[in-house]
């Protein structure tokens, strides 16, 4: 199976390279986004909904079947945000380290701190047919980063199942065995071997 990757961000697309190639081994061939292919407007109410607006600009760019994903972190105690805009919380031009500055202002004096990261996966053939799985993890914000690993909001957020530890702090083995991108690619790797 040989798919087009639609993001452009390098972390996100070397842990998708990663889950998948661990899910499907030499069943897959993954082929980076061109860089001619521009940035793809994420104007989408949901994960569903920005996930599916990449893959199919990848396909009509391309004319190949491709694979796509939208995540976030839901905070309870800001009513679901950053959600969709979680890449862009502090600004179009957000560094990982702005957009934790601001939701650990957003917290600051709040005890409630549980939240999730929610992944959609994607895959978009060029007939039109689509593949999509959901992954989530449940846990908790710190109150200042912790650890090195990871990116994004990785030094911040506890997941269930991560004895006490972030992402930040967590090996990539550990965090893609309980992360929501990584629940996500393994039951999208699951139903692509199924078809």
């Amino acid at each position: 199976m040989r798919l087009v990757l639609a993001s452009a961000n390098a972390d996100k697309a070397a842990e998708i390279q990663e889950l998948l190639a661990g899910a499907l081994g030499d069943e897959l061939e993954l082929v980076p986004r061109p860089d001619w292919v521009g940035e793809v407007d994420e104007t989408g109410e949901d994960f569903l909904a920005n996930a599916r607006l990449k893959a199919e600009a990848l396909v009509a760019a391309t004319g190949m079947a491709a694979v796509a994903d939208d995540s976030g972190l839901e905070v309870d105690a800001l009513d679901g945000a950053p959600g969709v805009h979680s890449a862009r919380y502090a600004g179009e031009a957000a560094t990982y380290a702005d957009n934790v500055a601001k939701l650990l202002a957003e917290l600051s004096g709040s005890t409630q701190r549980t939240a999730r990261f929610h992944t959609v996966a994607l895959v978009r053939f060029p007939d039109g047919r689509e593949v999509v799985a959901e992954g989530r993890v449940e846990g908790a914000i710190t109150h200042a980063p912790r650890g090195e690993g990871g990116f994004g909001y990785d030094p911040v957020f506890v997941p269930e199942g991560g004895d006490g530890r972030t992402f930040g702090e967590l090996s990539p083995l550990e965090k893609h065995a309980v992360s929501a991108r990584g629940r996500a690619f393994r039951a999208l790797a699951e139903a692509l071997s199924a078809r």
